[in-house]
């Protein structure tokens, strides 16, 4: 595979590390967005194409770090909770090709071993180390970064609150531990419903003492990669300069697109912006649909964690002036979390902007959203402070 030549956004590209593009939206400052997500670029020569100031600033940067001996270079741990499922094993196969990662941590409570030794066989300098259900302390030891995709995945008819009964007893169960074992660490939670998960989190590592509202964050990066894409198939876009936020939740009628601040600026009737609207929010389910009862968007949202995953690496390694959207504690409306443009830096979150200006639809959009996350956060926070609730 490494001496194999890949085509993608129009550049002839060598498979083996991540570059992604940089176009921050209108309403938010003209820091680094990471926009996208392009997948494995050559350690070695690369052949040149028509790229934006901003990419070749983001590239320039991407290759010093990349310039820096192994040895003097910055790495992490990551542990991965749920490594054995549908979008843990993907998910690991990014994550063992990213340069920032130094210590890759695989743990779930069945056939994790067999996924561990396959991905140590991927000629990276990655060290990675499967832990069964046992060993969750050990994988946990040490981890800068801990990413949860831990759960059962949506079948055909289940909604994301459908799923709450099971992966909420994972998540506080998993929670609980990295409390003890890494309670520095940096969350990244995957696991649905994300809008109750992450409450569920805060109120367990609050119980533990631990809690720093700027180490969680509910990964909503699936939704801004959706948008971008299915924009950029409407208007005849170049993916690699699309960036549309996406804020509120992570499920259903709570994923809102401001299509009103996508870079490039793009214009849609309203009977067009609703069509694109209810696509990005129902994206999810048609996946689902089509698998047909065999799974839901693993492979996407491995894509998007990635993403996610890498962006916070680099806040960790000193970029401060890396853009996502995430949902993460905030004063953005009433709600205590909300998901919006987030400011990665060294502590985790170091910003969270406003949602800038919206227009009449997006803000009934925003108003109509509000009682039903509220209402996904209550039931969150309500399990977490029940004790004896069920772990599995």
């Amino acid at each position: 595979m490494s001496s194999a030549m890949l085509t993608h956004s129009g550049c002839s590209l060598a498979s083996r590390s991540y570059t992604r593009s940089l176009a921050p939206s209108p309403a938010q400052p003209a820091g680094r967005q990471l926009a996208s997500f392009e997948g494995m670029r050559s350690v070695g020569a690369v052949h040149k194409c028509a790229q934006s100031p901003l990419r070749q600033q983001r590239r320039a940067a991407v290759r010093a770090s990349r310039s820096t001996p192994a040895i003097e270079a910055k790495q992490f741990k990551v542990a991965l909770l749920g490594a054995a499922g549908g979008i843990g094993q993907p998910l690991a196969l990014l994550l063992k090709m990213n340069r920032l990662v130094g210590e890759l941590a695989l743990y779930d409570v069945a056939n994790v071993v067999g996924v561990a030794a396959d991905i140590s066989h991927c000629n990276t300098p990655v060290k990675v180390t499967g832990y069964g259900k046992d060993d969750l302390s050990t994988a946990l030891k040490g981890a800068d970064l801990v990413v949860i995709p831990a759960g059962v995945p949506r079948k055909p008819g289940m909604t994301r609150d459908d799923l709450f009964n099971i992966n909420a007893g994972i998540v506080k169960t998993l929670i609980e531990a990295t409390s003890k074992d890494a309670p520095n660490a940096i969350l990244n939670i995957i696991s649905n419903p994300v809008n109750s998960t992450v409450p569920i989190a805060a109120e367990v590592l609050k119980a533990a003492g631990v809690y720093d509202k700027k180490k969680l964050m509910g990964v909503t990066t699936l939704d801004v990669v959706r948008a971008n894409t299915f924009v950029a198939e409407a208007k005849g876009l170049d993916l690699k300069d699309v960036d549309v936020p996406v804020v509120g939740g992570h499920a259903g009628t709570t994923i809102l697109p401001l299509l009103s601040q996508a870079t490039p600026e793009v214009s849609f009737s309203e009977e067009d912006a609703a069509a694109m609207t209810d696509k990005i929010q129902n994206a999810g389910t048609i996946v689902v649909e089509a698998k047909a009862g065999t799974g839901s968007a693993t492979l996407s949202m491995a894509y998007a964690a990635a993403r996610m995953a890498e962006s916070v690496l680099l806040g960790l390694d000193g970029n401060d002036d890396i853009w996502e959207c995430a949902y993460v504690e905030s004063s953005v409306t009433k709600l205590p979390y909300f998901a919006s443009k987030v400011r990665l830096g060294p502590s985790g979150v170091e910003e969270v902007r406003g949602l800038g200006e919206l227009n009449s639809v997006e803000q009934k959009g925003v108003d109509d959203l509000i009682p039903i996350l509220e209402g996904n956060i209550n039931k969150g926070v309500e399990f977490a402070k029940t004790p004896n609730n069920e772990k599995l």
